[in-house]
């Protein structure tokens, strides 16, 4: 029952330890990664925030007429 639940964090933990524990301890600590000194230290390591980072599969609005 509980342990269904939190299988699929416990498998990401598991296949990527650190990257796991980066985005469990930034979200912890509120740290935004479009600020310095994190932005230039992950573009430095591949990540792009050039990309297009509209939600596309996010809430849409509908008109019900």
């Amino acid at each position: 029952m509980l342990f269904d639940e939190l299988k699929p964090i416990f498998q990401e933990l598991i296949q990527q330890p650190a990257a796991f524990m980066g985005g469990f301890f930034s979200g912890v600590l509120h740290l935004n990664l479009r600020e310095e000194p994190w932005k230039s230290w992950l573009e430095q390591n591949g990540v792009d925030f050039n990309k297009d980072t509209d939600d596309k599969d996010g809430p849409q609005s509908i008109n019900i007429e």
